[in-house]
């Protein structure tokens, strides 16, 4: 694999096989670029979603492992496919062009519900956690259902898978005529033809360096026992293949992150040597430590005794504070009051100026009325003095009358 390129070889004969029929044709090789990967990966196999619904997607922060990071902006379709090839189920998610979510569902893996509307799972193979947030509580629910559902169809597939592939391989470690041999070992195409390097024309041995076969092994190898043979040591390397395909695929995926953890643990390495490096020259100048811990010992007291001064005079101003506080609030009590007073006391006045001048006008009212009635008397004591007078005149005449 060059660097952006990825060599890929896919089992099954192409259309240049039937003029590769003299020396074997297999297989056709694709040079894939790093970003098509994908494209190659699902759509030649034209796989349709076996369900789909709606989700925000998080993935747990590598660094941390308590963060979530949101990795769609907005909420993105989710999709359970089914890998008929492979026979593996995957939650598939995509964000425009970009994969957030390519996570093949195995038996041991199990889809927590973290809350009424969040669930996640954890995936071993991608090294991370993903998570869902969903809308509603049913549609939690309904993912959580297929997640079982699936998992439990993948167990199954992948007995049945093996079961098959354990069938088709026994087969073929013994010949019809009981004669234990490998027939298959003439026409097998090497290794390099199952990783995608070479192609079987180009890897056929040569008639020269290898004796004739006899009638009976020909006849042998077209019968339809040995076509049989042939399927099943087909599928067997469809499924390697596919195997090693995912394999190759995970890894390439996973290289700048084992790179990024690499340089982690380098630098982590880094540290702790200059630690120790640290450690030891301190170790060499154990006295002198001893006399800076006695010496940092008696500051430390030193400055808690202070510290213990500060609070008790924080404390002590705490209470002068309150004691304030107080004062002011009976101050503002004072003053409100007085400002009361004081709006009573110019109401007073006005009503005592009010009063002066009604007692002024009084006093007049009543100075007239004496100077009335001292006129009135003065008129009296004149008419009784001239009453007086009549009298003694009436009474000096009645004496001289009689």
């Amino acid at each position: 694999m060059e660097d952006g390129e990825l060599v890929i070889r896919v089992p099954g004969r192409s259309e240049s096989s039937r003029s590769c029929a003299a020396g074997g044709g297999f297989g056709e090789t694709l040079v894939l670029q790093h970003k098509e990967v994908h494209h190659f990966f699902f759509v030649p196999f034209r796989e349709q979603p076996i369900y789909s619904t709606r989700a925000h997607v998080f993935q747990i922060d590598p660094n941390t492992k308590k963060n979530w990071l949101p990795t769609s902006k907005h909420a993105v379709t989710v999709s359970y496919f089914y890998d008929s090839t492979r026979n593996v189920y995957r939650i598939i998610s995509l964000d425009g062009t970009k994969a957030i979510i390519n996570s093949t569902i195995s038996p041991n893996m199990t889809f927590t519900k973290t809350s009424q509307k969040f669930g996640q799972w954890a995936d071993s193979r991608a090294n991370t956690v993903y998570g869902l947030g969903f809308s509603t509580e049913h549609h939690l629910a309904k993912f959580a259902e297929k997640f079982g559902e699936y998992k439990e169809a993948a167990r199954l597939a992948k007995e049945k898978s093996q079961e098959k592939m354990d069938m088709a391989m026994s087969p073929s470690q013994e010949s019809p005529g009981g004669e234990l041999s490998s027939p298959l070992t003439p026409v097998t195409p090497p290794m390099e033809t199952i990783n995608g390097t070479d192609d079987l024309c180009d890897s056929t041995p040569n008639s020269d360096s290898r004796p004739e076969p006899s009638q009976n092994a020909l006849a042998f190898a077209h019968s339809p026992v040995m076509t049989k043979h042939w399927e099943a040591e087909l599928e067997a390397l469809k499924g390697n293949n596919a195997k090693l395909t995912a394999a190759l695929l995970e890894s390439t995926a996973n290289v700048k992150q084992w790179k990024q953890q690499l340089a982690a643990y380098q630098e982590e390495a880094e540290r702790l040597h200059k630690r120790v490096t640290e450690l030891e020259c301190q170790s060499n100048q154990a006295p002198v430590i001893k006399s800076q811990k006695t010496e940092l010992n008696q500051t430390i007291e030193e400055l808690e005794n202070t510290l213990r001064d500060k609070e008790e005079e924080m404390e002590r101003l705490k209470e002068e504070l309150e004691n304030m506080n107080d004062l002011m609030e009976q101050k503002d009590t004072l003053t409100q009051k007085l400002e009361e007073t004081e709006l009573r006391s110019r109401v007073l006045e006005e009503q005592l100026s009010g009063a002066e001048q009604r007692l002024e006008e009084n006093q007049e009212e009543q100075e007239s009325f004496r100077k009335s009635l001292r006129t009135m008397l003065e008129l009296l004591d004149g008419k009784i003095f001239e009453l007086t007078e009549l009298r003694d005149t009436l009474a000096r005449l009645i004496e001289e009358a009689s």
